[in-house]
């Protein structure tokens, strides 16, 4: 059984005071767009009219997936570890970038098919050398959702202890895509042909078989559960279709918003982690900013589903917690025009009439 958690919304009471330190800026009211709703939402996460993003980290989540030996990715099952390495040596696009703003990154092992060399960048929270093969049988047990959910609550409560006050998520392992199509199609209830997409480059007959995959497994655990998928609580959907990185990221997530910490939502993958984690306490919505709108085809529908509008959108689709690094100067001077921006008042600038 998952732990329940205690997330409040965030403070209301102090709404008034930051939407009028907003609306006082030199500015025409609004001109800021989305940065305006931004600097308010972070406000009242904080429970401050002085937001403050200076302390984030960047995790990633890193795990492999049985589902692979079924053909629905380009790239083998090995790449996982090697991308890993990639990661902490410095080359991969989320490392260079979180190079470029300052911004620490953290890699979490919870369950690649290798064992990984110490690092010290590493975090070795190993749940298993895989998730099992979901077409065939459960991706995991009840024991090891719970450890890959914990090692993400894990994870979030030594970033906010070490006073992160942002905290940004990324994932990689081959196959996850298909793994977010299945818990997105579980949870939503729509088709597998409206949840696959390209992942890592695949051909429309790639994403055909893809989301035959998808349908086969899901009717495979109808079968086994003796449930409609509509039926199934949060555990049973991480048991039977989960990816232990995305249940990671998701209680990461849910912890992140009971320590009233604003998170950062990557692409597609990180997005269906957070829709997990709304199944779980629906309050973690209220803490989500959402960096950008990714190039796969089912990402659209689920920022439609969240009612979110990103700050980016760059045909990206590589994952990583690339998105949420690219957004971050964004969210770092929503906070910045907040705290430093003249007022009209201190400006001697006359207000609109």
């Amino acid at each position: 059984m998952f732990p329940s958690f205690n997330i409040q919304s965030p403070e209301v009471a102090i709404e008034a005071d930051l939407q009028k330190k907003i609306d006082f800026k030199t500015k025409p009211a609004g001109s800021l767009g989305q940065l305006e709703a931004l600097a308010l939402q972070l406000g009242k996460i904080q429970n401050t009219l002085t937001p403050n993003v200076s302390k984030p980290q960047m995790i990633v989540f890193a795990a492999d997936h049985g589902v692979v030996a079924q053909g629905v990715s380009l790239f083998p099952q090995e790449v996982t570890p090697q991308m890993v390495m990639n990661f902490l040596m410095g080359g991969a696009a989320v490392s260079v970038f979180c190079k470029q703003h300052n911004v620490p990154l953290r890699v979490v092992d919870t369950g690649v098919a290798a064992d990984l060399e110490a690092h010290p960048l590493l975090g070795q929270r190993k749940v298993a050398f895989a998730s099992k093969d979901f077409s065939i049988e459960a991706a995991m047990s009840a024991e090891e959702s719970l450890s890959a959910l914990q090692a993400g609550l894990d994870e979030a409560d030594l970033a906010i202890d070490a006073g992160k006050n942002l905290l940004m998520f990324g994932e990689m392992g081959i196959g996850n895509t298909c793994v977010s199509s299945c818990m997105m199609s579980a949870l939503l209830g729509i088709s597998p042909e409206d949840s696959a997409g390209r992942g890592t480059g695949l051909d429309q007959e790639g994403v055909s078989h893809k989301a035959q995959v998808i349908k086969s497994s899901l009717e495979r655990a109808e079968q086994e559960t003796g449930q409609a998928v509509a039926d199934w609580t949060a555990e049973t959907l991480a048991q039977q279709v989960g990816g232990f990185e995305i249940l990671a990221i998701a209680g990461a997530m849910l912890r992140s918003a009971e320590r009233n910490t604003a998170f950062v939502v990557d692409g597609f993958i990180c997005s269906v982690a957070l829709l997990f984690a709304e199944k779980v306490n629906p309050n973690v919505l209220s803490f989500a900013v959402f960096s950008h709108q990714s190039n796969e085809q089912a990402h659209k529908h689920l920022l439609s589903q969240f009612k979110a509008q990103p700050l980016l959108s760059l045909e990206l689709r590589l994952g990583e917690g690339s998105g949420g690094i690219l957004a971050y100067p964004l969210i770092n001077s929503a906070c910045v025009f907040i705290n430093e921006m003249a007022s009209f008042e201190s400006a001697g600038v006359s207000d609109a009439k």
